[in-house]
């Protein structure tokens, strides 16, 4: 599998939308759109960072595809990512959960995300596990 097969391949294992993997790696709508087709493919120092970013194995889309997995099975609880809710992550980070919201909404950590669902309205993903990893925290 080529780059581009491999994302789409994590992207679909994750349930994850081109909008939600441009919010967690901090790439544009259009280099991932370039990503997905194929029309691009990024360096692997590049490749290394979204996987990361992903919560998967940072060496997932070099590796040799008999060797790829998506979603290790001692780190997936009835086939979803573990999430950790703003008021927690806000609690161990000893911030108020409102700059976590806002540092959400404009895409500055890099453990998460928010979606705009409707005007005055978001829905926040914080993966636990990248969270814990980057932060150097146990959850």
């Amino acid at each position: 599998m080529n780059f581009s097969e491999k994302l789409k391949t994590a992207m679909q294992e994750l349930h994850l939308n081109q909008r939600q993997v441009c919010g967690m790696t901090g790439k544009s709508k259009g280099s991932v759109s370039q990503y997905l087709s194929g029309k691009q493919i990024p360096s692997e120092d590049v490749q290394r960072d979204i996987a990361v970013s992903l919560g998967l194995d940072q060496d997932y889309f070099t590796k040799d595809n008999s060797q790829t997995v998506v979603l290790p099975t001692k780190e997936v609880r009835n086939g979803v990512i573990p999430r950790l809710d703003v008021e927690k992550a806000a609690k161990l980070l000893q911030m108020n959960h409102n700059t976590v919201r806002k540092g959400l909404q404009q895409g500055v950590f890099p453990w998460g995300y928010a979606i705009k669902t409707s005007e005055n309205r978001w829905c926040y993903f914080i993966n636990a596990k990248r969270f814990a990893e980057i932060e150097g925290v146990a959850i």
